[in-house]
């Protein structure tokens, strides 16, 4: 049988997630729903099958379907989240999960309370590109991770709601700790208002790990470029993951510094080389879809999703701790995992 879908949230990256589900040959969308009726009437036509509306109480009260998409603003995430699981129904929230790590602590209670799944739209972690990356990480192929930087950066679209760290950051914070397989100790940050009082246009932020890693994230949407990309220094080997390529996503440069033992000055002792550049294939599938796909199997295995609540919950400390960085201009934040229980 089907998994029967409700979504609640169809803006610019809800209709997004409509379609794809709805592509889906194991799921049925039962019902969509969105509080501006320009945006129904856009959309419907295209989903003849779907009912639509402005209620999300027809989604989260409707006892036909199996799970809730929600794409709505974060702020909203909590109240809908919590709503639908206590009616009966696995979630699927876009990220982040919610804005306040009460409010995230508190929505894992109620996943493990009514023993639901609570999956978090972190795209990233199912990136192809992604999992090539981490399995060059995993095996050791580019050696001891050094650091890693991301830019995430565009000309628009303006926010008007949450500030470029929470809108742009989560992709590249999850994937980073999706990559490390740990936690930051150390999160520093700063940003700057310039179109609109209060909401931060641009943000460089630093997490700091156990062993010196080191991992920097820019995103802003004032910029004159469009990039998105993730490079990581390792000891043994360099690797360019840039997500504005169609097709050659990594570039993996064999190119470090190296020792040698015989030798009279510590000039000497170091060594520049300058291998081979090296394009792996990467599989094509769609991020979006591998994410959708993934969602769907969790509900009818009933086992947890790689970017489960728990997952949304350490994003959400990172990035909790970020933003007090950023208003303390910079001071430098703490990280302890073990006290939100992730």
């Amino acid at each position: 049988m089907p998994v029967k879908l409700g979504q609640i949230g169809l803006g610019a990256w809800g209709k997004n997630l409509l379609r794809t589900f709805h592509g889906l040959p194991e799921t049925s969308v039962i019902i969509a729903c969105d509080s501006d009726q320009k945006t129904l009437s856009k959309i419907s036509p295209a989903y003849p099958g779907v009912e639509f509306t402005l209620d999300p109480a027809k989604v989260l009260d409707n006892r036909a379907i199996d799970a809730v998409v929600i794409a709505t603003p974060p702020a909203s995430h909590f109240e809908l989240a919590s709503k639908a699981m206590e009616n009966g129904k696995d979630v699927f929230v876009e990220k982040p999960m919610v804005l306040g790590i009460e409010d995230g602590r508190r929505l894992l209670e109620i996943a493990d309370q009514t023993n639901k799944i609570l999956m978090v739209g972190h795209i990233m972690e199912y990136h192809p590109a992604s999992l090539k990356m981490k399995e060059y990480i995993d095996s050791g192929k580019l050696g001891k991770i050094h650091y890693l930087y991301a830019t995430r950066v565009n000309l628009g679209k303006v926010r008007d709601i949450e500030n470029s760290l929470w809108s742009f950051a989560p992709h590249d914070v999850s994937l980073i700790v999706f990559l490390l397989g740990r936690m930051p100790v150390r999160v520093t940050a700063t940003g700057a208002d310039y179109l609109q009082k209060g909401i931060e246009d641009v943000s460089f932020m630093t997490m700091h790990f156990e062993d010196k890693t080191m991992a920097h994230i820019h995103v802003s949407w004032l910029d004159p470029h469009k990039e998105r990309k993730l490079t990581v220094v390792g000891s043994k080997m360099m690797a360019v993951f840039d997500d504005t390529e169609s097709s050659e996503k990594i570039w993996l440069y064999d190119r470090g510094v190296d020792t040698k033992m015989d030798y009279n000055t510590y000039g000497e002792y170091l060594s520049l080389r300058a291998g081979d550049i090296i394009i792996p294939k990467v599989d094509s599938t769609e991020p979006l879809k591998l994410e959708c796909q993934h969602f769907i199997n969790s509900v009818k295995t009933r086992t947890q999703p790689r970017s489960d609540g728990r997952d949304g919950l350490r994003i959400l400390t990172i990035l909790n701790a970020a933003q007090i960085s950023m208003e303390q201009g910079g001071a430098p934040m703490e990280i302890f995992p073990n006290a939100y229980n992730v």
